[in-house]
C-alpha cells in the first residue's frame, strides 16, 4: 500500500449517511466498506476500479498521462503511477484482476490558457489505452467535454454519481488546475538529482 498518496481528507455526508473520502489530485482511495469517494476533476482523470464478485473498489485523480521522467519522481499525479498503485492496493485488499472492472471520468478541456495542447484529451486516451493493455473492462465512462465533473463513487457497490458542473465552477477549477500544474513542474526542476561519487 502507498500511503503517501492516499486519501486523508474526511467527513461524514449527511445526504447519504455514510463516511466521505475526498481525493485530491495526484491521491487516491480504496475500500470494500460502505464508504462515499469523491473527486472533482476538469481535465485530470479519475479511474473508478471495482472488484465486482468481491465489493472491493477505488478510485485515483491523476493530471498527466504516461509515466514520471524518473524513478526518483514517482508520483499518483501521473497515470502510469496512480493506475499501478490503485491496482496493486485492490489486490492487497483481496480483489481479483481477473474480476476488475473500470468507470473512467474526465479529461475536459477546461484549461483554456493552454492551446497548444490538449491535456484532458491526452489522459483520457491514456486511460483507455491502458485498461486495454491490461485488460481491465471499462464498463462506463464519460470523457472529454468542455465541463468539470463530480464523481461520487460506492467502492462496496461500485455505483459512481457524476455530476457536470457547467455553471458554478468552471472558472475556479481552471485556476486550481493551472495552479497545480505550474507547481508540479516546479517541483519536476527541484526534485531533478544528479549522483556522483
Amino acid at each position: 500500500m502507498d500511503r503517501e498518496h492516499l486519501a486523508s481528507s474526511r467527513c461524514f455526508d449527511k445526504k447519504f449517511k455514510c463516511e466521505a473520502i475526498r481525493v485530491l489530485p495526484g491521491e487516491y482511495y480504496v475500500s470494500k466498506h460502505n464508504k462515499l469517494i469523491i473527486t472533482v476533476l476538469g481535465s485530470c482523470v479519475a479511474a473508478c476500479i471495482w472488484d465486482k464478485k468481491r465489493g472491493i473498489g477505488g478510485l485515483n485523480h491523476f493530471m498527466l498521462p504516461g509515466k514520471a521522467s524518473s524513478d526518483f519522481n514517482k508520483s499518483a499525479r501521473y497515470g502510469s503511477f496512480a493506475m499501478e498503485v490503485l491496482i496493486n492496493h485492490i489486490i492487497q485488499q483481496g480483489g481479483r484482476r481477473e474480476d476488475l472492472v473500470a468507470k473512467v471520468f474526465g479529461g475536459g478541456r477546461v484549461m483554456h490558457h493552454f492551446t497548444s495542447f490538449d491535456i484532458g484529451q491526452d489522459n483520457s486516451t491514456f486511460i483507455i489505452d491502458y485498461l486495454n493493455n491490461e485488460a481491465i473492462p471499462v464498463i462506463a465512462s464519460d470523457l472529454g467535454d468542455i465541463y468539470p465533473r463530480k464523481i461520487c463513487f460506492f467502492p462496496q457497490t461500485g455505483k459512481v454519481m457524476v455530476r457536470k458542473l457547467t455553471k458554478t465552477h468552471n472558472q475556479e477549477i481552471e485556476k486550481q488546475e493551472g495552479s497545480y500544474f505550474t507547481q508540479m513542474s516546479q517541483e519536476e526542476v527541484e526534485g531533478d538529482i544528479e549522483l556522483f561519487d
